[in-house]
């Protein structure tokens, strides 16, 4: 492991912070723009509205829009409206506490991508975080 200094706090970013690493949603929760795009998988930062918070370099390299085009814009209604449904948007809506690995194929604007999202949440965090894997 390597300490990268963010900040004014150091964060140390393993070499290969894997998708299903236990700790993951504290690792997103300290790490900088910088930070999340040395992440093999994607990742989007939702604020509790919805609106993309972050949007890391594997992230855009899967669906092809840029960081730029989508912060600030609603990731269920605007930028992934194939998400806005009850196996995602709505978990985000209802429940409190999220750490969930759901089989998922993304299909606007693309052509259909089997993925793996882990949704991640909880009282208190800075934001919910999405994290997108590609299926093999």
């Amino acid at each position: 492991m390597r300490a990268k200094r963010i900040s004014k706090v150091s964060v140390t970013i393993p070499a290969s912070l894997e998708f299903t690493a236990p700790d993951l949603l504290d690792w997103l929760e300290q790490a900088t723009p910088a930070a999340l795009d040395t992440l093999a998988f994607g990742v989007v930062g939702l604020a509790a509205d919805g609106a993309v918070t972050a949007y890391n370099a594997a992230e855009s390299a899967l669906s092809g829009l840029t960081a730029s085009r989508v912060i600030g814009r609603n990731f269920f209604t605007s930028v992934a409206p194939c998400s806005n449904n009850f196996m995602v948007a709505h978990r985000f809506e209802t429940e409190a506490v999220l750490d969930e690995i759901v089989n998922y194929v993304f299909t606007f604007r693309i052509a259909p991508l089997a993925v793996r999202l882990r949704l991640l949440k909880r009282p208190g965090a800075r934001c919910n975080y999405l994290a997108v894997e590609k299926r093999s």
